[in-house]
């Protein structure tokens, strides 16, 4: 329906509303006038009644009130009929009156009990009759007194005057009024309505001209040229209009495609080129913002934070988990809660993963149990992949109970793949920072750290004992006449001898410990939370196995070595971890001088008496 058909029912029908609201007030009115005019009547009867009764009173001619009363009645067409009822009293008195003045019906029984006026409507389709009971009231004022001939207290009723009035030509007179103004509104409609059809048209299809124009304009063509056959400031509007739509053809007419050179297509689909344009110009800020954010922080860890907060934040995320895989394996860096909806082997086996295998998105509603591996009953799930490096990728697990969720969630692929864009290169960056930074606190020969990473974080692990009142076992190792191997054999079997010794330790401590090259042939071990006992234990394997090693020297010939060992307890021997390397070293020492290819370990009379060392 067009405008212009829109705008004369609306004017039409508050114009018929109008009448009709016209109408129903005018007869309200009339009726109401009509009533009121009617009662007047009866009230005037009622005191001619009553004077002439008063007057057939008073001349002793009461037996001839029923021809007076006869003649009111005929003499007033819309009078239907008029009767007199006594009330008990006065019939007491003087007698019963005629047999027609007696109570008709519980109005007349109604006025003479309360001596108030009733009136009652009866109306059919043919007639509407108006009924009105006025009681006839004693007074003691004027002349005659009623209460010189009637035996009753001054206001009571003597008796009522009953009448029925026959107000229908009333009625149809308010009828024909009614639909005489009804015609004249319905005149009154058709006027107005061809007066608007004459002045609004023009309007109107401006109107629709300049809604082509904007429907064009949502669809990124401002070519449309606006005309109009009105004149004054509707032509200078349009003009205007045309100017406006072609300065906005020459700034916004490819500025989609200019955008989509910072976002990947398909990221933003829409029809408005503008809406789309400031959605592409926010996305580009967002992602502005969290690149320049990220640039800032130390690690990996805390842009992989930064990832997770934009899911939780700007995506809505309430359910997912972000994974790195590299060639040490796959690791759960967030899960929102639970557990992951990946089957175990895909830890053992990353190339289980099949979004990672396929480098694509895996849908969970696009085939029946798309990844084999995995176990989520109820759920459905999208499995993001994304390559950080040749060794490096994420992948996302978004998973929910909502099948209509997934479709949201696909929608934002595109903006999550642009947040990743953005952290890619700091992620690599920091990849890369603490590779350097590994390798320089990491002994290049063993694999081992080396002393300058015990300096950088021995601190930090005293802290965290103190604060988890965990305890250290300290270990110091040397190789005995290591000085000799080097001398006799040359320094490339002494390397061997320091290879060997790095994958000794490494075989034979817990994830838990840390085995440190500490310099030269010397070598240190932390055991994390070790008895007594076991520690020794564990410094007795490595000793026993370092001493079972044969090494080739060269000429057919082989050699094997021994090594000293000292052991100090943290916080037993020493309040801090530096002095419990020291007192580590001191047993080592006491080791050397007293035979050599032992484990010797700490007591305070190693401090006290030089003899020992």
């Amino acid at each position: 329906m067009g405008s212009k058909a829109k705008l004369l029912i609306i004017v039409t029908l508050m114009l018929l509303a109008l009448g009709v609201a016209t109408i129903i007030n005018i007869s309200l009115n009339f009726r109401d006038y009509s009533l009121k005019s009617a009662t007047e009547k009866a009230t005037t009867t009622a005191a001619i009644v009553k004077d002439g009764l008063t007057a057939h009173m008073v001349n002793g001619i009461m037996d001839k009130r029923q021809y007076f009363l006869e003649q009111i009645s005929s003499n007033n067409a819309e009078i239907k009929s008029l009767w007199l009822v006594r009330s008990p009293n006065v019939n007491k008195q003087f007698g019963p009156g005629f047999p027609s003045e007696t109570i008709r019906d519980t109005i007349d029984e109604d006025v003479l009990k309360s001596g108030k006026m009733i009136k009652k409507i009866s109306e059919s389709t043919d007639n509407i009759t108006l009924r009105v009971s006025i009681p006839y009231k004693a007074t003691a004022m004027g002349n005659p007194n009623c209460l010189s001939c009637h035996d009753v207290v001054r206001g009571g009723t003597l008796g009522v005057i009953s009448m029925e009035f026959d107000i229908t030509s009333m009625r149809n007179t308010g009828l024909l009024t009614i639909l005489k103004i009804l015609g004249i509104n319905l005149v009154f409609i058709v006027i107005v309505l061809l007066l608007i059809n004459h002045y609004v048209t023009p309007y109107l299809k401006l109107f629709s001209n300049m809604q082509e124009g904007i429907q064009k304009a949502y669809r990124g063509d401002f070519t449309h040229h606006f005309t109009t056959t009105v004149k004054g400031d509707a032509k200078n509007i349009v003009e205007q209009l045309n100017t406006l739509f072609q300065k906005m053809q020459e700034t916004f007419g490819n500025i989609k495609y200019n955008l989509a050179t910072f976002i990947p297509q398909g990221c933003i689909s829409s029809n408005d080129p503008l809406n789309e344009a400031k959605t592409i110009i926010k996305e580009l800020a967002d992602i502005y913002k969290f690149k320049k954010t990220i640039e800032l922080d130390l690690s990996k860890e805390a842009v992989y934070e930064r990832v997770v907060d934009s899911l939780t934040n700007k995506f809505d995320f309430h359910h997912f988990a972000l994974f790195e895989i590299s060639s040490k394996g796959r690791e759960l860096i967030y899960i929102s809660s639970g557990e992951s909806i990946c089957n175990e082997s895909v830890e053992e086996d990353v190339m289980l993963c099949r979004a990672y295998r396929t480098k694509s998105d895996v849908i969970s509603t696009e085939f029946v149990k798309l990844c084999q591996e995995c176990s989520c009953e109820g759920l459905e799930y999208i499995c993001i992949p994304f390559d950080i490096n040749d060794e490096y990728s994420l992948v996302i697990s978004i998973t929910t109970k909502d099948s209509e969720e997934v479709a949201k969630i696909n929608r934002n692929i595109p903006s999550i793949k642009n947040y990743l864009e953005a952290a890619k290169p700091v992620i690599e960056s920091r990849i890369l920072t603490a590779k350097l930074r590994e390798s320089s606190l990491k002994d290049g020969m063993t694999g081992l750290y080396n002393r300058r990473f015990l300096e950088e974080f021995i601190d930090k692990f005293m802290k965290q004992a103190q604060r988890n009142k965990e305890s250290y076992t300290i270990l110091m190792l040397d190789v005995d006449f290591f000085k000799s191997v080097n001398d006799t054999y040359g320094h490339d079997v002494g390397d061997k001898v320091i290879v060997a010794i790095g994958k000794v330790l490494k075989e034979n401590i817990r994830e838990s410990d840390l085995a440190i090259r500490y310099g030269g042939e010397e070598f240190l071990v932390l055991l994390h939370n070790a008895t007594k006992e076991g520690a020794l234990m564990v410094a007795q394997k490595i000793h026993h196995a370092f001493a079972s090693l044969t090494f080739d020297v060269g000429n057919g010939e082989t050699m094997q070595k021994t090594m000293s060992i000292g052991m100090a307890r943290y916080p037993e021997d020493a309040d801090t971890i530096w002095k419990c390397i020291k007192y580590a070293d001191t047993a080592l020492y006491v080791a050397k001088t007293t035979g050599r290819n032992k484990i010797v370990e700490y007591s305070k009379e190693m401090s006290e008496n030089e003899d020992l060392r």
